[in-house]
């Protein structure tokens, strides 16, 4: 397998995007990935859900890309070949505590997760103690090339390590990561299915760098998407969550689904947050499951 994707969004009509290179905005990549939970998230919550590695093969490696190695964090079962892959998309915080221990719950289900760390280019997040400081320092200045290109390379990685059945590839993300979730799926259509929790789904100011939002590229959508979201959800308005789904039903997409439950805020499957909501994250959980399962993931 040479490259990941074939349908690389600068190809989509209206598409344009603010540059094509990957760039290294503090001078150097980040090498290793955060230890424990990022500080803006602190206090963490005593619902934190914590999953132990037994019978697992977890933890950071390095990921070959086109301008360098960064780092990223692998979990997959010991025993067993041609495991199905699953992309894994960080939230704001970047591949902090949370997020690895979603590549091993996923791998304790017999799946090969990866989680990248998108930011590595532009800056560490993990000691800033303030969300929108995270936006205005580095989140904000994350091509989309470079996250499609990134997500690239950790199925050419995955398909490298001759465990997985990269052909079984699906990918959820969280957050900043839904919308990703969503613009991959149309970026490499080898996907079989990708599950977006509460990802923005309209742009909230036009941006070069990430100029393709969801509600846009509904018309070009063939693989089949989860879309997981709250109701109470503060920023992202159930205004904005049916107008993406009158953009499916325009462009005729029968194959992607959304969910909203109701008085869900954002963030409610993050255990480690007061957003927590348990009812609506198991059952997002069991939603996700029977999505890979039922599309070939």
């Amino acid at each position: 397998m040479d490259q990941a994707g074939s349908f690389p969004l600068h190809d989509i009509p209206g598409y344009a995007p603010g540059g094509t290179s990957l760039r290294r905005h503090s001078g150097a990549l980040i090498a290793r990935l955060a230890e424990g939970f990022a500080r803006a998230v602190e206090p963490i919550q005593s619902t934190t859900i914590s999953t132990d590695a037994a019978g697992l093969v977890a933890g950071e490696v390095a990921l070959t890309t086109r301008d360098g190695e960064i780092p990223a964090y692998r979990a997959y079962p010991e025993q067993g070949t041609d495991l199905p892959v699953i992309l894994v998309v960080q939230e704001i915080f970047g591949v902090h505590e949370h997020i690895k221990d979603v590549c091993r719950r996923l791998a304790k289900l017999g799946y090969f997760a990866i989680a990248v760390e998108m930011y590595a280019r532009q800056g560490d997040v993990s000691t800033l103690t303030d969300a929108q400081e995270i936006f205005t320092k580095v989140v904000n200045h994350v091509p989309d090339s470079q996250v499609m290109s990134d997500l690239d390379a950790a199925v050419v990685y995955a398909n490298a390590t001759g465990k997985c059945d990269v052909a079984r590839l699906g990918i959820t993300g969280f957050c900043w990561g839904g919308r990703i979730t969503w613009t991959y799926t149309v970026h490499n259509p080898a996907v079989k299915a990708g599950v977006a929790w509460y990802g923005r789904l309209v742009a909230p100011a036009p941006s070069p760098l990430q100029p393709a939002y969801p509600v846009d590229l509904a018309a070009v959508m063939k693989v089949p998407v989860l879309g997981l979201y709250g109701e109470a959800d503060a920023g992202i308005p159930v205004e904005h969550v049916e107008k993406m789904r009158g953009a499916l039903a325009a462009a005729g997409n029968t194959t992607s689904e959304i969910v909203l439950y109701p008085g869900a805020p954002h963030a409610f499957y993050a255990d480690y947050r007061p957003s927590y909501r348990p009812d609506a994250a198991e059952d997002g959980w069991k939603k996700m499951r029977a999505w890979f399962a039922r599309h070939g993931v």
